[in-house]
């Protein structure tokens, strides 16, 4: 009788401990090429990005958040800040940093890691310097925060990426000295061959993004994020998904799966795009899915189903 006491508070621990991953981690760093914890133990995150704020507003509740962490068994979430279309930062910078803190706020409260992302495909360095300035003010005493400079780069230059971050990782290390700053590489996060030749130098607990989608990225996206990851960048996947690179399409699952073990391999966070309902696959959520979370299967699409079944598994839900 004792023992099986004590076997069922040990699991009801495990449970607890899993649901409260900063808890368990705490300060993230990188060690070498490896994301690590405070104990130096190597930490994986996966997890779910929001949509665009400026197109799926109604998904930016604590619910929703609530709902990732404890159904989902989401680690990670990404709040993806839209810049430049209409109804961005750029015209409502007020109504989106709402947006962004509320889900902030509540991964805090659920006690998962949560990437502030500046959801922009352009160079605009002074409102990207005065909000994370304002980010790194806010949030630079919890560990829970990842700060993600630039979503994908389309046609800047590696030189000009790096300048811009370089720019804004010192506005924000002179407030936030130890949260991770994941840097963009160019071409839509795919050439991450050009950072791992001339990386950035003189900071600490930097990685830098690939972005790819199963059904248009290949073999040949793994094997130049290997090479780089050999040559020594830190890589972190801040947006995956299963499908076509324009987010539409049928799921690709052979080379979904292929991703999805490699990354597994490598001990390679990862995040899946987007908590939204738009008329595409890559959105996970039907019409139907309530805004403050708690959806049913009949609210997910098949990408939706999927991903939640894999967070679910792997993380012994």
């Amino acid at each position: 009788m004792k023992q099986g006491i004590l076997l069922i508070i040990s699991t009801v621990q495990f449970l607890c401990g899993n649901a409260q991953p900063v808890k368990n981690h705490g300060q993230l760093k990188v060690t070498g090429t490896q994301l690590t914890g405070q104990h130096n133990e190597p930490v994986v995150l996966n997890g779910m990005s929001f949509g665009w704020s400026c197109f799926h507003p109604r998904f930016y509740t604590a619910g929703v958040v609530n709902t990732l962490a404890t159904d989902w068994n989401c680690n990670v979430i990404r709040a993806a800040m839209g810049v430049e279309p209409d109804g961005g930062y750029l015209k409502d910078s007020a109504g989106n940093t709402k947006l962004v803190t509320t889900v902030v706020d509540a991964a805090i409260k659920e006690g998962i890691y949560v990437i502030i992302d500046w959801h922009c495909h352009n160079i605009k360095l002074t409102e990207a310097r005065a909000f994370f300035k304002a980010m790194a003010t806010k949030y630079h005493q919890y560990p829970n925060i990842i700060y993600e400079l630039f979503n994908e780069p389309d046609y800047e230059t590696w030189p000009e990426i790096k300048a811009y971050a370089i720019d804004l990782i010192s506005t924000i290390r002179a407030i936030d000295a130890n949260n991770i700053i994941l840097v963009g590489s160019p071409r839509w996060d795919q050439d991450v061959d050009l950072p791992a030749a001339s990386p950035i130098t003189g900071f600490t607990n930097l990685m830098y993004t690939m972005h790819f989608y199963a059904g248009t990225h290949k073999q040949w996206l793994r094997d130049k994020t290997t090479a780089a990851i050999d040559k020594g960048l830190p890589i972190f996947i801040s947006e995956s998904a299963g499908m076509d690179a324009t987010g539409d399409g049928k799921l690709a699952d052979e080379e979904w799966k292929k991703y999805i073990g490699w990354m597994e391999e490598k001990k390679l966070s990862w995040i899946t795009w987007s908590v939204s309902d738009k008329n595409e696959s890559c959105s996970v959520l039907t019409t139907s899915a309530a805004s403050n979370g708690k959806w049913q299967n009949k609210d997910l699409k098949e990408s939706g189903l999927k991903t939640r079944a894999f967070l679910r598994k792997k993380n012994n839900k």
